[in-house]
């Protein structure tokens, strides 16, 4: 089901613009972005949705390259601590150019698993874990041979990764959390989190003992639905059963620290290619970020998404999807209703906007620190979703009616 162009058929006044028309609003993939964003001239109005060098942030070989960078930054301008809070993406090299750094932290820490992912690719594609340096040096030789992929920048290269061995597991099984951010502008830096999400289970139980099965290591639903055994309803979990499930097991405080170590990981990871993002007016970028917590409920970023899936594997998806396209499109507001004070739109709550937001409802503060409860909502009741069945019904009934 494709949500996208079910929301933007539905949306009053929008035209679907045919051929080589004008346009207003574009909902653009990376590759037009890069074959023609420096050759299209755009009125002040109009809108796309990408920045053209996304890439410093969703290719996996970029982003640790720029946490790395920012880490540094903030511990000569802040120290150790605040650096500290960088700490939540797993000890990363890129290959081949890093290799030797690999080999010698490899060599420092025997027998425990990495993970090679290839930077451009998506959907678990070309993925594989290992515990011997024959497997990397195996995979070394085929790519000095090999052209096979030229995606985005030049050469496709990939990233050796500690492999997180401890993983909280629910029933047995793996998942990671797909949680929505859409940026308006890097400067100033002004981001909004979506309060729905979801948890992507593996379909087989995790254990370390095979690390060749894809089906126990990784969560991503491309790989998963090829199972023998695959059904969508045991794969995926809302974020709000999910935060249920945490709080009715570890209490709500421990779940709160959670939630808020994530609300770290995203304004870090944003802040950490602020500079080095083209910021132009016309653009906006809705995030799929992909988040994996241990049993320590710590969380970890494996990888941020410029082209999150908005295709819909169940009603219940379906409908997730097209809340969060609907209220993408309350923000981007190509109809100029928005004041500019919202502090929120639909499922969308703003947490940055040159600076940290805070909630209205927030704890009052009286150590006089300047603490506040930041406006973030992840996980929690979306009641919006009420006002929006009728959506839905709308949008199914169109489908129903004959032309």
């Amino acid at each position: 089901m494709n949500t996208l162009m079910d929301v933007l058929h539905h949306r009053p006044g929008w035209v679907e613009v045919k051929d080589e028309g004008e346009w207003d609003f574009y909902w653009c993939d990376v590759s037009w972005l890069r074959e023609n964003f420096d050759h299209t001239y755009m009125d002040e109005h109009v809108r796309i949705s990408h920045f053209r060098n996304h890439y410093e942030l969703t290719r996996k070989n970029y982003m640790v390259k720029n946490l790395k960078r920012f880490r540094k930054q903030l511990e000569r301008e802040a120290g150790k601590l605040e650096a500290a809070k960088c700490d939540f993406f797993p000890k990363t090299f890129e290959m081949p150019c890093e290799y030797h750094l690999f080999v010698e932290e490899f060599r420092k820490n025997p027998g425990i698993t990495w993970i090679m992912k290839p930077v451009a690719r998506s959907q678990g594609k070309g993925i594989f874990l290992f515990r011997r340096l024959k497997d990397i040096m195996d995979w070394k030789k085929d790519t000095r041979s090999s052209d096979d992929q030229k995606d985005d920048i030049p050469v496709e290269n990939y990233v050796a990764q500690h492999y997180i061995e401890n993983p909280y597991l629910i029933g047995g099984r793996k998942f990671d959390l797909r949680v929505y951010v859409l940026v308006m502008s890097y400067m100033p830096l002004r981001a909004w989190l979506y309060r729905d999400g979801f948890a992507r289970f593996s379909n087989t139980r995790f254990t370390l003992n095979s690390i060749d099965d894809q089906y126990v290591h990784l969560t991503n639903v491309a790989v998963q639905k090829t199972s023998p055994d695959y059904h969508p309803k045991g794969c995926k979990w809302m974020l709000q059963r999910f935060r249920q499930y945490l709080a009715s097991k570890h209490g709500p405080k421990a779940v709160e620290t959670l939630f808020s170590d994530m609300d770290n990981i995203f304004i870090r990871s944003l802040q950490s290619v602020q500079k080095a993002i083209i910021s132009d007016k016309h653009c906006f970028e809705l995030y799929g970020y992909d988040i994996l917590i241990d049993q320590d409920l710590k969380p970890w970023l494996l990888e941020v998404n410029a082209s999150p899936s908005l295709t819909a594997s169940s009603q219940e998806d379906y409908e997730l999807k097209t809340c969060l396209l609907e209220d993408t499109l309350h923000i981007v507001d190509m109809e100029a209703r928005l004041t500019g004070r919202e502090k929120r739109v639909g499922g969308f709550d703003l947490m940055w906007n040159d600076g940290p937001v805070s909630r209205e409802d927030g704890a009052h503060d009286l150590s006089g620190l300047g603490n506040f409860v930041t406006n973030t909502h992840l996980g929690c009741v979306n009641d919006r979703k009420k006002q929006l069945r009728q959506l839905f019904r709308s949008l199914q009934g169109q489908k129903k009616t004959p032309n």
